[in-house]
């Protein structure tokens, strides 16, 4: 069956890096879209970046600081944050889109099947 794990989340500290982790199985990953997607308490859960076979999405919030990549051969799409600040503490989720051979989107009504989440916090 389709399954998404995420990994890699923890404490850091504002202006350090981390890097997330997205381990797939059931299917596969250069078939289809894959987006990063976070939930703070008492927010709505928002679109952070996606990457299909030809481009990569970053909401406006991360651009320049996160950076998503795949690889293919391990079934595992990863999440590389760097600058962080206390605003990017979040579950953070990974979820499987739709067909990676057309460009993707950050809206996670896009999205089928989703992780169980990592949680990211940024604090001193």
């Amino acid at each position: 069956q389709v399954q998404l794990v995420e990994s890699g989340g923890g404490l850091v500290q504002p202006g350090g890096s981390l890097r997330l982790s997205c381990a797939a199985s059931g299917f596969m990953l250069d078939d289809y879209a894959i987006g990063w997607f976070r939930q703070a308490p008492g927010k709505e859960r928002e679109g952070v970046s996606c990457i299909s076979s030809g481009a990569r999405t970053y909401a406006d919030s991360v651009k320049g600081r996160f950076a998503i990549s795949r690889d293919n051969g391990r079934n595992t799409v990863y999440l590389q944050m760097i600058s962080a600040n206390p605003e990017d503490s979040a579950v953070y989720f990974c979820a499987r889109g739709q067909s990676a051979h057309v460009s993707c989107s950050i809206d996670p009504m896009a999205y089928d099947y989703w992780g169980q989440g990592a949680q990211v916090t940024v604090s001193s």
